[in-house]
């Protein structure tokens, strides 16, 4: 196998203009540059990636710390990363976080710089301590998803959801629903996760500046999945006065709604509307209206993002906030009379 030494002598270069060129640096001239090039293609040269790894400085590795990564929406995130990583130098591990035992440990040990360049968090809310390892560090860090009032000194790329829950309980309203149930995740849970929480905020919102009376009794909480929601949607409807709408706050919810009321006999949208939040790619395969957030662009803006910080320690952070719209599709219509 050829080694760099063999690529400077058939280029008639020092070893060090051979690195210039493998690091992309500037400071070669372009007929230089094409020496080289013309020998690393005759003598089908390829760099020991550990060497490059030394000679760098770095390890050339992308964390990802990701809670339930199988979800639809952490999968479409790291499909929008790793869609910037194929085009990258970079390798990128993903970290699985299921509980906090995992998440502390998964943090204290990322804080350091031979370990990995940069770290993506997704929709995990750090605290200060966090924060300050990271720090202490210098560990590039972007988040993704994780719209905390603890964290504006670091970069962020979000989605406005208290927004997006009074948008979706705004559209049931503009239909003519009064009485509009919620669906979301534990407002108390060992993962202080901020997205459902806003959305559920927005929903609240939203009744309140319509002049409707907020009914706890139209609200249910529990975890995460379609199926808690099918067993929460199902208790809801045997109510006396039951929702003629419901907001779930996410699409995988909304599953469980709609379950729970083809289980009740409940026809949608002619006895029940039902909207979501995510769009993930069944939400249109089932006709359901929801609130699309840019998944796929918040794991690509979130990677370069970091990119950028990795090359540059000292830019400043920013926050990048995608935007969300209503779909409408086929599950809500007006109220039947």
């Amino acid at each position: 196998m050829a080694t760099i030494r063999d690529v400077a002598k058939w280029a008639g270069v020092g070893l060090g203009t051979v690195s210039r060129v493998l690091n992309g640096s500037p400071h070669v001239r372009e007929a230089t540059r094409q020496r080289v090039l013309d020998a690393i293609e005759a003598l089908n040269y390829s760099p020991n990636p550990i060497a490059r790894r030394l000679s760098l400085g770095k390890t050339l590795t992308i964390a990802a710390v990701v809670p339930f990564f199988t979800r639809p929406s952490a999968v479409e995130r790291l499909r929008g990363i790793e869609s910037v990583i194929a085009e990258s130098e970079y390798d990128l591990i993903v970290f699985n976080i299921e509980t906090p035992e995992r998440r502390e440990a998964c943090l204290r040990n990322l804080a350091r710089r031979e370990r990995v360049d940069g770290v993506l968090i997704l929709s995990l809310p750090l605290d200060s301590a966090a924060i300050l390892r990271f720090q202490r560090a210098q560990m590039p860090i972007v988040l993704i998803d994780v719209n905390h009032p603890s964290t504006p000194e670091l970069s962020r790329v979000v989605v406005d959801d208290v927004a997006g829950g009074r948008m979706a309980t705004q559209h049931l309203i503009d239909l003519g629903h009064q009485r509009i149930g919620f669906i979301g995740d534990p407002v108390n849970d060992a993962f202080p996760f901020t997205s459902s929480r806003d959305r559920y905020k927005g929903y609240r919102q939203a009744l309140r500046a319509a002049g409707l009376k907020v009914r706890p009794e139209f609200e249910r909480h529990g975890e995460h999945g379609r199926d808690t929601a099918r067993e929460l949607a199902a208790e809801m409807f045997t109510l006396d006065e039951r929702p003629t709408a419901v907001f779930a706050a996410s699409d995988m919810q909304a599953l469980g709604v709609l379950e729970a009321a083809r289980e009740a006999g409940l026809r949608v949208p002619e006895d029940l509307s039902v909207i979501g939040y995510d769009d993930i790619e069944i939400a249109k395969y089932l006709g359901l209206t929801t609130v699309r957030q840019l998944l796929f662009e918040s794991g690509d803006c979130g990677v370069r993002l970091l990119l950028e910080y990795i090359e540059d320690p000292e830019k400043a952070p920013e926050c990048h906030t995608l935007p969300s719209e209503v779909v409408v599709r086929r599950t809500t219509a007006p109220p039947a009379r």
